[in-house]
């Protein structure tokens, strides 16, 4: 029997989705296997990792979170998790992150899973990384060189690579060292142990042009990246001078930042339930219910200990988050420990504030996928956050009441004035139509008059239609059968 065709809608990010969960084959090249099926081959190359963690504060229950977020963290770059441990201590062993003895114990955990890589969660030094694959034998990363392998792996356009790059090697930098003894060195003479003529290097080690390499290229992406942010700096000035207001979406990684922007908008971007699918920030135009215009912008989503080379490599597209009028914080309300999520959000956004001068625009707090949420929860939610707007981005759910709330809370313009234009400035009223709140409006035979609240350059452009008050309303005709009269 004929499958039927599925045809791909672009708009809905469908394509893109697609592209990423594929796992494209080309006929002819393996010299493995003549006869695979797709699941035995995914579970050839998907990589073996084991997880360990270091609890220090906190309850139980949020250091199992948190390595549960590794292992999905870890799946979403593209690996099967095989085990996880975790270590009560005061503080990360300074020499291998674990004890000697839970060292020991992750050896033996490796060996028995057939593990190829061991995942930490937390930032490692240099010195804790070499320490650790010396004893271990085997790969090891930590959380911030899986975060950053994703948003590798996710990263679309030229300023999200660029992003990106940049990050990944702020990282790699001081973790560089040599590869043993077969590198040059400068030596010589007797500072040289005695190795003398025939025994000096080129003049400059391996790990030095490793180093010179980079550096070079951090500052050519800077560049790049500066010249990326003139464009975005332009737009954003644009949309000032027209005074449309900018709301942000801001939250927690796979809180529904993007399906709710396709709720609001209609805009059609890609949703993914996986970490950090959306990395290019997406912008839409919007028309609230008194006409007055706004955009709406899905940004990165942010995470627990989110490492620091991403929000300096992030920084013109979390510029967004900062200078917006309005920020629409996601909060996933099926997580167990939704706190947790506000909370980590809270201190990255406190963060970008302080590199802009202290100052975030106001928050409206939505709590998402109520639909999949416990009711008990949802209730204890309600009690602690009063103010939130409670939705369902998928069904639709309190999307209606988002978009009045959203509304009655952006900023308003300061000029109030009542103009009586002429029909043949139809240009003009469409712009206070656009750009300012409109009050009142009547159609007179002279012309339409506008009570309005619109910005500083379109009150002067209106200046010269200026009336005191409303014009008395001249006798109404007589009425004809199917006719309405003005009002």
């Amino acid at each position: 029997m004929n499958q039927p065709t599925v045809y791909l809608d672009p708009s809905t990010g469908d394509l893109e989705l697609e592209e990423r969960s594929s796992l494209r084959r080309v006929a002819g090249l393996s010299t493995e296997l003549t006869d695979i099926t797709e699941v035995e081959y995914r579970q050839l190359r998907l990589e073996r990792v084991v997880l360990v963690g270091v609890w220090t504060e906190g309850s139980a229950e949020q250091a199992a979170a948190s390595l549960a977020e590794l292992a999905r963290l870890a799946e979403t770059a593209g690996s099967a998790v095989l085990d996880g441990l975790v270590q009560r201590r005061q503080r990360p062993d300074p020499a291998t992150f674990v004890g000697s003895g839970k060292v020991e114990e992750l050896r033996n955990a490796v060996l028995a899973s057939g593990a190829d890589t061991v995942i930490c969660d937390g930032e490692l030094s240099p010195g804790q990384l070499r320490q650790l694959e010396e004893k271990l034998k085997v790969k090891v990363i930590d959380r911030t060189a899986l975060i950053l392998d994703i948003f590798a792996q996710h990263a679309r356009s030229k300023e999200g690579k660029a992003q990106v790059e940049l990050a990944q090697l702020s990282y790699l930098l001081p973790r560089l060292r040599g590869w043993g003894e077969a590198l040059s060195r400068q030596v010589g003479g007797r500072a040289a142990g005695g190795v003398g003529i025939g025994g000096r290097g080129p003049g400059e080690t391996k790990i030095e042009l490793d180093r010179r390499r980079i550096r070079t290229r951090m500052s050519k992406l800077r560049r790049e990246l500066a010249g990326m942010r003139t464009v975005r700096d332009t737009k954003r000035n644009s949309r000032r001078r027209n005074e449309v207001p900018a709301v942000a979406i801001a939250g927690y990684t796979n809180a529904g930042k993007s399906s709710l922007l396709n709720a609001i908008t209609g805009a059609g971007v890609l949703v993914d339930d996986a970490l950090f699918a959306t990395l290019d920030p997406t912008t839409r135009r919007h028309q609230a219910a008194d006409g007055r215009v706004y955009t709406l912008t899905d940004t990165v989503g942010f995470v627990r200990h989110l490492p620091h080379q991403l929000i300096e490599a992030f920084r013109s597209t979390l510029e967004e988050v900062a200078q917006a009028d309005l920020l629409v914080h996601v909060v996933d309300g099926s997580d167990p420990l939704p706190e947790e999520q506000i909370k980590a959000v809270r201190e990255v956004l406190t963060e970008i504030g302080a590199q802009h001068g202290g100052t975030m625009p106001p928050e409206l707090l939505v709590i998402n996928k109520v639909d999949t949420a416990d009711e008990l929860q949802l209730a204890r939610l309600r009690h602690l956050l009063p103010d939130a707007v409670f939705v369902s981005a998928r069904s639709g759910l309190g999307i209606e009441q988002l978009r009045e709330v959203l509304a009655t809370r952006l900023p308003k313009p300061h000029y109030e004035l009542e103009v009586l234009l002429p029909y043949t400035e139809g240009g003009l009223a469409a712009r206070v139509h656009e750009h300012g709140q409109v009050l009142a409006e009547h159609h007179r035979a002279e012309g339409t008059w506008l009570r309005a609240r619109v910005a500083e350059d379109l009150a002067a452009a209106l200046g010269a239609y200026r009336v005191a008050s409303e014009p008395e309303s001249p006798p109404a005709p007589a009425s004809t059968p199917g006719q309405e009269q003005p009002a």
